[in-house]
Parts: C-alpha cells; sequence; structure tokens
C-alpha cells in the first residue's frame, strides 16, 4: 500500500496537522501575490481556496484508508472555514 509519505499512519493528529499546515502555507502565498497585484486585493476567493486545498487531502486520506487522518482532516477544514468566517465578518 504505497502512499504519501504523512499518510503511512493512521492519526487524528498527522490529519488535522496536515489539514491546519498545508492551507496555512496556502494562506501566506495569497497574502504574497495579493500584495504584489493589486486587482486581486479585495477577492475573498482566493481565502476559500486555501480551504479546498484539505479537499484533495482528504481525496487521499481516503483512497489509502486512512480513517482517523481523515477524520482529522475534516476537523482542521471545520477549524479553517470558522476563522475564514470570523475574519470576514469582523472586517
Amino acid at each position: 500500500m504505497a502512499g504519501i509519505s504523512i499518510f503511512k499512519k493512521d492519526n487524528v493528529w498527522i490529519g488535522l496537522g496536515s489539514g491546519l499546515i498545508l492551507p496555512g502555507i496556502a494562506y501566506l502565498l495569497v497574502e504574497v501575490i495579493k500584495k504584489n497585484l493589486s486587482f486581486l486585493a479585495k477577492d475573498d476567493l482566493l481565502y476559500i481556496g486555501c480551504v479546498a486545498i484539505n479537499l484533495l487531502l482528504l481525496k487521499y486520506a481516503y483512497k489509502y484508508d486512512r480513517e482517523l487522518t481523515a477524520k482529522g482532516i475534516i476537523s482542521a477544514t471545520f477549524v479553517c472555514a470558522f476563522i475564514f468566517f470570523f475574519y470576514k465578518f469582523n472586517k
């Protein structure tokens, strides 16, 4: 059962960590892009894309039968979505 090396163990904490770290990296990239391209300064779809990265992780977790890891990724997705909506409505 070959797969992505991050999913060799089935663990909720691995899913939660990867589900928070990868969107965090994507968020930082979005911030850099928005500072350099002024026409994207108010495009919140880029932030939603950061959360959507977890869908790819979730696909691979289920593909390799890592149920606990998938649960961690889903939890991280809800955390990221909550942070996005909190940020969006408190601007």
